[in-house]
């Protein structure tokens, strides 16, 4: 299989050097199911005292019966109520296949992929990214194979997010760029091959459909690796020629089906025809001049070779006659 070297869309920018995010993933501070079941228990026993102390203030206040110590009851109740409402804003729930990145005032934290009941930074921005393997079928493209005949090509992408502050922080829109990306490369590949048969060493995109599938995956890998995503496979879905060019290349197919199908019944016809004389010989059944021996070799290889049925002719005279 031919290698051709690949420039990735991270490496070696064209024009003015842009500033580049440079960001991995990392592990976000969480309490665990545990603690954050135990925490939201305890926020709750808050939450009950809070307003009963709110509810016995107001209450002292609208009889005129409040003292310093039910003020203080009252104003105490208030600031742990807000305190636990903020608080409660760190507790959140992943489903397995997600994750979730986690931002305090912009800045970056750490991402959380553990499942089930968390608890993290309260008052954090937090981002859900999945991280199930996803598929996606490219657009058929036309391009030129290497020879430069015009096809019809498309691919399958199976893919997942692997490192999910690249997929966040790194690009726009992840999944539009591994789509846009993806067929980019499927066009370098379909240019780098010939589409039947091998040509200057190169593997042809029809009888090397493995080989054009590793390679497309790493073409594909080496561009999206800058916004962390990961490819699992990649597979060529759709193959033909151009509209323009298919009915020649059919009949050049099958031209070349003919040459070779003739190809092996010639030489099973010879095969055939030197068997027959070599026994005829061995067991001495006739002798045969060279003349007759070659009247006997063309006879059978038109039989042999013949599309049609043959209608056997009884030469009733001599050789000559």
């Amino acid at each position: 299989m031919n290698t051709t070297a690949t420039v990735t869309v991270s490496e070696d920018p064209v024009g003015h050097s842009g500033i580049r995010v440079d960001v991995k993933e990392k592990e976000a501070w969480t309490l665990g199911s545990g603690g954050a079941a135990t925490l939201a228990l305890l926020s709750l026993a808050f939450i009950a005292l809070s307003a009963w102390g709110i509810i016995s203030g107001a209450i002292a206040q609208d009889n005129h019966t409040d003292t310093v110590a039910s003020n203080i009851v009252l104003l105490v109740s208030c600031v742990a109520l807000v305190v636990v409402t903020f608080a409660s804003t760190g507790f959140t729930v992943i489903s397995p296949g997600e994750s979730r990145t986690v931002q305090f005032f912009g800045t970056y934290k750490g991402t959380i992929r553990a499942t089930g009941f968390n608890y993290t930074i309260p008052f954090s921005t937090r981002t859900k990214i999945s991280v199930r393997v996803r598929n996606f079928e490219t657009n058929e493209t036309k391009v030129n194979d290497y020879s430069g005949n015009p096809i019809n090509i498309a691919a399958i992408v199976v893919w997942q997010v692997a490192d999910t502050a690249k997929a966040k922080f790194s690009v726009e829109d992840y999944e539009n760029f591994i789509k846009s990306q993806s067929e980019s490369a499927l066009r370098h590949i379909a240019t780098q091959h010939p589409y039947d048969f091998p040509v200057d060493g190169r593997s042809s995109l029809r009888g090397s459909t493995e080989d054009i599938s590793v390679e497309l995956a790493n073409e594909v890998a080496d561009r999206v690796s800058v916004a962390g995503l990961e490819i699992v496979e990649t597979r060529i879905s759709s193959l033909s020629y151009a509209p323009e060019i298919a009915q020649a290349m059919l009949q050049r197919q099958q031209a070349a089906a003919i040459v070779d199908a003739r190809e092996t019944i010639v030489d099973g016809a010879v095969s055939m025809v030197q068997m027959a004389l070599d026994e005829l010989e061995r067991k001495e059944i006739v002798d045969l001049d060279p003349e007759r021996r070659a009247a006997m070799v063309s006879n059978l290889l038109v039989v042999l070779c013949s599309d049609g049925q043959t209608q056997p002719v009884i030469n009733a005279g001599g050789l000559y006659q």
